[in-house]
């Protein structure tokens, strides 16, 4: 299994790379190892899970992420924001096992991805057929998240957009005291009472910003783009204003109301220097969240966005979604795999000493994460029952290395 998370942390991209490690002395001689399985043997590996396999080795890896948790300070999670989204992961083979034809008319798979957004792990990975709609079969990974997380988090908010507002669910993860901000579909019914709310109910709305200036700021650029499109003549919508209010809203399969956060944006559809006509938009945010004004709400839903740049690296930082080998399951578990790499890198900021350099790694994208962290210059000296690395440059990032190091042979003591 290593050997496949490995590669994915030395840029590898597919299966075939891992002849290139193969036959790497200094790898080899890294690990300790005489050699490595070729890989054939890996993608074979990948054949051999069963989905209950698979789900054990996701438990395993949570287990040491509960570890890692542990050695957090007071405060971590003290409200910890599940976010859920399915994907496509598009694959060329015809002989592929499991795949479907997607909505997009893409051959391929349609993943699911349950991550934790304060730190950017993945907590589970589920592969489906490339026709399955976003939310199809979310709820009891859902619930296999919030049992992860409940014993190491103060609270517990779910998110994930409009195909996720499961309002068959929502009555029971309110009394279990799970929160919970969904976007919902702005079917006729909510426009209409949207659309019957008095004036008054309206507030202008002002978007909270999305982080503190740390010197002075910036002149703006040209919108080059904006300007092309109004030379040309080509038909362009303008938002002219944001506008926010809130109601109480019971769906039709719960037995409560609950709170909808309602944006209406007025939009100017021009052309060229003429305006066309106007168009109003309504959004809509389901939420059993009474302690955070509308704003923050609508800032906390869209915040679930970030979400997307998770998946993308899942799928072009370290591979995880190439979908390389023989069917379903096997792909599953590869993909399993290969994201415990970016997992590790989460796990590398938790662990630094340095918060705030933690909170950097854990952020960063996972190409940066290689260049200043892991692909170093080094030289491998294998003597007696010890293996030594000695760092041939340097970088910013060296003395955080070794600190995160030393909370490593710490914690694989205990």
């Amino acid at each position: 299994m290593l050997n496949l998370t490995y590669n994915a942390m030395l840029e590898g991209v597919r299966l075939q790379d891992i002849e290139l490690r193969r036959n790497d002395e200094a790898f080899l001689d890294g690990l300790g190892a005489q050699r490595i399985p070729d890989p054939t043997t890996s993608g074979d590996f990948t054949r051999r899970f069963t989905e209950r396999d698979i789900l054990h080795l996701m438990e395993a890896i949570n287990t040491t992420r509960e570890r890692v948790w542990k050695k957090q300070g007071a405060g971590f999670l003290e409200e910890a924001f599940i976010d859920t989204d399915g994907t496509i992961a598009p694959t060329l083979g015809e002989c592929k096992g499991g795949m479907a034809l997607s909505y997009k008319g893409v051959w391929g798979y349609a993943p699911l991805t349950v991550s934790l957004a304060n730190t950017n792990e993945v907590l589970y990975l589920v592969n489906r057929p490339g026709n399955a709609v976003s939310h199809e079969g979310c709820v009891p990974w859902i619930d296999r998240a919030i049992e992860l997380v409940r014993p190491h988090a103060g609270k517990i908010t779910l998110r994930g957009d409009t195909d996720f507002t499961l309002t068959g669910e929502l009555d029971r993860w309110n009394l279990e005291g799970i929160k919970f901000i969904f976007g919902m579909d702005a079917h006729r019914k909510v426009v209409t009472l949207a659309e019957s709310l008095p004036e008054e109910s309206w507030e202008a709305l002002e978007r909270l910003p999305r982080y503190e200036i740390a010197t002075r700021p910036r002149r703006k650029a040209e919108r080059v783009k904006e300007s092309v499109v109004r030379f040309k003549g080509y038909q362009n919508k303008v938002l002219v204003g944001e506008s926010v209010a809130e109601i109480d809203y019971q769906p039709h399969k719960c037995l409560q109301p609950f709170r909808l956060v309602i944006v209406r944006k007025n939009i100017s559809v021009q052309q060229g220097e003429q305006v066309l006509f106007e168009e109003v938009r309504y959004f809509f945010y389901i939420t059993n969240r009474r302690d955070f004004g509308a704003e923050e709400i609508v800032s906390l839903a869209n915040g679930r966005c970030d979400q997307e740049n998770v998946i993308e690296q899942l799928k072009n930082g370290v591979n995880a979604m190439r979908m390389p080998v023989d069917d379903l399951l096997s792909n599953w578990a590869y993909m399993v795999m290969t994201a415990l790499a970016w997992n590790l890198k989460a796990w590398f900021g938790l662990l630094l000493p340095d918060g705030e350099r933690g909170i950097e790694v854990v952020r960063m994208e996972f190409r940066r994460f290689l260049h200043s962290l892991i692909l170093l210059p080094a030289q491998i000296v294998r003597t007696g029952r010890r293996i030594i690395y000695r760092i041939m440059a340097y970088n910013a990032w060296v003395k955080d290395l070794f600190a995160a190091w030393e909370c490593l042979r710490r914690l694989r003591v205990t």
